[in-house]
């Protein structure tokens, strides 16, 4: 369900390291800062210096409905996991760049924030920046004639990394910014790397790119450089165009009106002074998060949507598996990484188009999957299921003999469906009228329990992990925790994650975990101490 925009929006930002401190000031400045949440020391500072909540983990703001978006500026290996669970909460989502590191991961964010119709931006930070615009807008209208070759140098001296290369880390902006250019993907890829602190990470990477339409491109990233540079040079056969975001405002964008001509069968290069192009000066990143909250307040797609992320990341994979193999990849017949372990179905179970199932699932005797239906890694549908269609299933979840999960059901990760429980889609059902545009949705969060035969009544939400008795009949949401039984279902108790009933202390036999009490139902009490996170990836 998308977030309430009749309120203004107030985001939770997730990760305070080098860029998200910066991100933190921009979303104060814009007083839309409702958290900062990253259990490292210097994050609790930050948040009393900004006035603003400070949090540990995210769960709790993700349960909060006063909070609608999220900002993710973690390191890019959690990017995934924090946007997947932030989308299943129903926030908005902001994070950086890249939006994961493999491609079937940013295609399910892009399907669950379909589904979910939440706005999914990515931090691309150069496409608000007023050169980069100003540049795109000259070459649209054609001042440059027939673009022939863009290069890009992206050099710095740090910061270092052990997590990625500098590929992953650098490049992204300047593929960004190319593909944007071209207005095409390219039709072949060659990179090259050097490793020279750590064997297997590269610290500097050169990757060209040539496109159908004769284009070519490459670019150059460093973090062992003496100086920081950061220049897109833009050619064409009507003149050129650099963009040095190392310069002053007055000089960071400089049109060349140089041309060739031909004397007597010689080239002879006919030079131009440069002319400054005329900015105006905003920063970037102010920019970038007002786009964002513009897209939350309108419901509109941002110019760095999924789809800009993932053809980035694609260009990325391929630039990656050609420094691999040392062989330059044609881009339609681009080898995918090793694919991850397959998936059971029984030859009796029907999988219709346009489905995608997880790694590790197991399908058995006589279900079917509907077309445009989604199911996460590691999930076990029993006999006689029927998912979909365009239902999403999370991963890990168990649905016993005879559930059916109808258009307009969602299920979080590791949920439990028990034998011939059901779901309904019409609150009021007739065989003789037509009624798929009534369906209501019904949310099932992470970890709740249904029982054998009990009844959920759509339009409703079942919290996380809350238990459905047998036989109960849900008539209306069921807070987090909560312990259910009857017809009409009732709350008879609390139960743990563990799935343990809780005693007047709220404390879990099982695990020792103790919970509390608040207006979303129960939830985990905060520890002091937590693991610190890792720093974050520069935007």
């Amino acid at each position: 369900m998308a977030p309430n925009i009749t309120k203004p929006a107030r985001i939770a930002l997730i990760g305070c390291g080098y860029w998200g401190r910066n991100l933190a000031r921009v979303l104060a400045e814009k007083k839309v800062l409702g958290a900062i949440i990253d259990p490292a020391p210097e994050a609790e500072a930050l948040a009393r210096h900004y006035s603003t909540l400070h949090m540990t983990s995210p769960e709790p703001a993700l349960g909060r409905e006063d909070f609608t978006a999220c900002v993710i500026a973690t390191p890019a290996e959690t990017h995934y996991q924090l946007a997947r669970d932030a989308l299943w909460a129903g926030k908005d989502v902001f994070v950086e760049k890249p939006i994961a590191l493999e491609i079937e991961d940013a295609v399910e964010l892009a399907s669950l924030a379909a589904a979910r119709k939440c706005i999914l931006m990515v931090g691309h930070l150069l496409h608000y920046h007023p050169a980069f615009l100003k540049l795109k807008e000259m070459v649209d209208a054609g001042e440059l004639g027939q673009l022939r070759y863009v290069y890009s140098n992206r050099l710095n001296m740090g910061k270092l990394r052990r997590e990625e290369n500098v590929l992953w880390s650098f490049a992204p902006h300047d593929l960004s910014m190319i593909l944007a250019l071209a207005g095409e993907m390219p039709e072949s890829i060659w990179a090259t790397g050097q490793a020279f602190l750590h064997k297997r990470i590269a610290d500097t990477t050169m990757t060209h790119l040539e496109f159908r339409s004769g284009l070519s491109g490459h670019i150059y990233v460093s973090w062992l450089h003496p100086v920081k540079e950061q220049k897109l040079v833009v050619v064409g056969d009507k003149g050129m165009l650099l963009f040095d975001d190392g310069q002053p405002w007055q000089s960071k964008l400089v049109h060349y009106k140089h041309a060739v001509e031909w004397k007597d069968g010689i080239p002879v290069a006919s030079k131009d002074g440069g002319a400054p192009v005329r900015l105006h000066e905003v920063e970037p990143l102010g920019a970038e998060i007002d786009h964002f909250i513009g897209c939350i307040s309108a419901r509109r797609q941002p110019r760095t949507d999924a789809a800009e992320a993932m053809r980035v990341l694609r260009v990325l994979n391929a630039a990656q598996s050609s420094m691999e193999s040392g062989e330059s990849i044609r881009f339609e017949a681009q080898p995918q990484r090793k694919p991850p372990a397959g998936y059971f179905v029984h030859e009796t179970a029907v999988i219709d188009a346009d489905v995608q199932i997880g790694a590790g699932a197991r399908i058995w005797h006589f279900s079917h999957i509907l077309a445009g239906s989604r199911i996460g890694g590691n999930c076990v549908l029993g006999q006689n299921c029927s998912v979909g269609p365009e239902v999403i299933i999370g991963n890990g979840c168990k649905l016993q003999n005879n559930v059916s999960v109808f258009k307009g059901v969602t299920l979080e990760d590791d949920v439990f469906c028990g034998p011939s429980m059901v779901f309904t889609n019409v609150l009021t059902p007739r065989a003789h009228i037509e009624r798929k545009d009534e369906y209501a949705p019904t949310l099932v969060r992470r970890g709740a329990s249904i029982g054998a035969n009990a009844t959920i009544i759509c339009g409703n939400e079942i919290g996380a992990y809350a238990m459905i008795g047998a036989g109960a009949v849900v008539t209306r949401s069921v807070p987090d925790h909560a312990l259910m039984t009857g017809n009409p279902a009732r709350r008879i108790g609390w139960v743990s994650r563990s799935g343990e009933r809780l005693g007047p202390d709220l404390r879990c036999p099982r695990t020792g975990e103790q919970y509390e009490e608040d207006s979303g139902g129960l939830r985990l009490k905060e520890k002091r101490k937590a693991k610190p996170m890792r720093g974050q990836v520069a935007g």
